[in-house]
């Protein structure tokens, strides 16, 4: 994983970078961007009593986009607005990974109430994401 202050975002493609996002030849996206809520992360830590150095970084998790003080939708349909032009639907919740336990034991339960493992979408419209953009919930 790698943290930046901008990306791109496309629809053929999701996340600059980031193989998972490609369409394939007739398939709908459904998983071409993640997002995770930095309140859902901490909140998973704390079940875990994971705080300072022995607390994993949000990253660990892989999702693309970490979200603070919005509580993303918790079902399909919603888009989410990003900057000046980046749309993305909401597609399902993003379930926690097998590898979740390698990071620390109990993580993969930890995430898995209430969407704390975050949310995907497929990019309806691309544009540029920078760091500080604001996200805009619409249904």
């Amino acid at each position: 994983m790698e943290e930046l202050q901008s990306v791109t975002v496309t629809v053929a493609a999701g996340v600059q970078g980031d193989f998972r996002g490609a369409v394939r030849p007739g398939r709908k996206p459904k998983r071409q961007v993640s997002l995770i809520e930095v309140e859902s992360w901490r909140d998973a830590l704390d079940d875990l009593v994971l705080s300072g150095s022995d607390a994993p970084a949000w990253s660990a998790r892989r999702a693309n986009f970490l979200v603070e003080g919005l509580r993303l939708p918790r079902e399909a349909g919603y888009i989410l607005t990003i900057g000046d032009s980046v749309r993305i639907s909401v597609t399902m919740e993003c379930d926690p990974c097998s590898r979740m336990e390698e990071i620390a034991p109990g993580l993969k339960a930890a995430l898995t109430p209430d969407w704390r493992g975050g949310v995907l979408g497929a990019v309806l419209e691309g544009g540029e994401i920078t760091v500080g953009d604001e996200i805009r919930i619409e249904r």
